[in-house]
């Protein structure tokens, strides 16, 4: 996807957010007829029983029939793949769910020539061409790819509109030298190469985060539905937004460098999504440690481990091999002891056999790198002593 800042004028806004008030209801009414369906009962009307009912409706609504039908139709298009990819057996994805106003607030257009068009109108100043809402202008910060097809015009809840231009980009070229690079993911460090390399992904600053906090305060004291609320949660949105455009252009401009300078990636086969599941049970078996499990999740999800895999697999594919993570961070990288006392501290690794000390998470990268992951402690066959003595021979951490 290529995005671009969209900067519609009032009257132009108004009627975008007409498209995906029409998109968004004729989305969820796709999704309340197949919901009642269940086995015994005859099929759910497909696309072309959906838009003899959509036809219908916009000749017995007038506000429905004001907005665009070929929005409303796009939408009903869009939700056929997405419950053929929810049966898929062989991919089988998320079942399409209701969108909420000011949350999923979005419409897509297709058939660039006929429907859509779009052209560069100065140096940083594009136009593409809405339904009913004429030419509208966009930030030209790169050229649109003339091979798009279609667009998806998105409001955040900060308030920003963007449009997307459909094209899926060529993978970035293998660099030829036979290197391999491993990295673990942290939190500390949200990604540590075996080559030495720490990398830590953008946050909000320390002036950020408090007014964050101040601004939650402020919400939790806000009536529901007052303006003034409104106002809090628009300026929350505004930082989250923030924070989530640094941690996609960090993941973007690492996942290219890494895919330019190795010829194989090997990662840890994380299950991000398990992994960042609530602790806090049920009524009738609470967990415990939830607000520190909490944290941790918040920390993990704001590492972008996920993000940064999956572009990593988009740009370099067939080059990402996934390692199994057992004891990898307690396996020292220069002898092979597997031992759990030689992870001192989140940042310290210092071998109880060997004596050799440096970056926890280098350490457990170079192990990812060489492909080394067991999974039971001596799994790789090979039994090696434990030396509880501490070591005299310190290497600078």
């Amino acid at each position: 996807m290529s995005r671009y800042r969209l900067n519609p004028t009032p009257a132009q806004e108004a009627v975008l957010r007409d498209h995906c008030g029409h998109a968004r209801y004729t989305w969820n009414l796709a999704v309340e007829q197949h919901s009642h369906w269940h086995p015994g009962r005859t099929d759910a009307p497909g696309y072309l029983e959906q838009g003899r009912q959509l036809t219908a409706a916009r000749a017995e609504h007038p506000w429905l029939a004001a907005g665009s039908q070929t929005v409303q139709q796009q939408a009903l298009r869009d939700f056929t793949p997405a419950m053929a990819a929810f049966y898929d057996p062989a991919n089988p994805a998320r079942r399409p769910s209701w969108r909420k106003a000011g949350r999923n607030e979005g419409f897509r257009i297709v058939g660039r020539g006929r429907q859509w068009d779009a052209r560069r109108v100065s140096r940083h100043v594009g136009q593409v061409w809405v339904p009913k809402a004429g030419w509208v202008r966009f930030r030209w910060s790169r050229t649109v790819p003339p091979d798009a097809k279609s667009y998806r015009v998105t409001k955040d809840r900060a308030g920003r509109w963007h449009v997307a231009f459909a094209v899926i980009p060529g993978p970035v070229p293998a660099p030829g030298n036979g290197q391999v690079v491993g990295i673990d993911r942290g939190v500390a460090v949200s990604a540590a190469l075996s080559t030495g390399q720490l990398l830590h992904c953008p946050a909000l600053t320390a002036p950020e985060r408090a007014r964050l906090r101040r601004l939650q305060r402020k919400l939790a004291h806000a009536t529901r539905g007052s303006n003034r609320r409104g106002r809090v949660k628009h300026a929350i949105a505004r930082l989250k937004a923030r924070e989530t455009d640094r941690r996609k252009d960090w993941a973007e401009k690492t996942s290219t460098g890494i895919a330019r300078r190795f010829d194989v990636i090997r990662v840890e086969d994380l299950k991000v999504k398990n992994m960042t599941r609530s602790a806090k049970g049920s009524r009738e078996s609470p967990g415990r440690g939830v607000r520190q499990k909490a944290g941790l999740n918040r920390g993990i999800l704001a590492s972008g481990w996920g993000l940064l895999v999956r572009r990593l697999e988009e740009k370099a594919p067939g080059r990402v091999e996934k390692i199994k993570p057992h004891y990898t961070s307690q396996r020292c990288s220069a002898c092979g002891q597997e031992d759990r006392d030689s992870r001192e501290s989140q940042a310290v690794f210092r071998c109880t056999a060997c004596g050799f000390a440096g970056h926890a998470e280098v350490n457990a990268a170079i192990n990812i790198a060489a492909g080394h992951a067991v999974t039971a402690r001596g799994g790789d066959g090979v039994t090696r002593p434990v030396n509880r003595e501490p070591h005299l021979l310190l290497q600078s951490v």
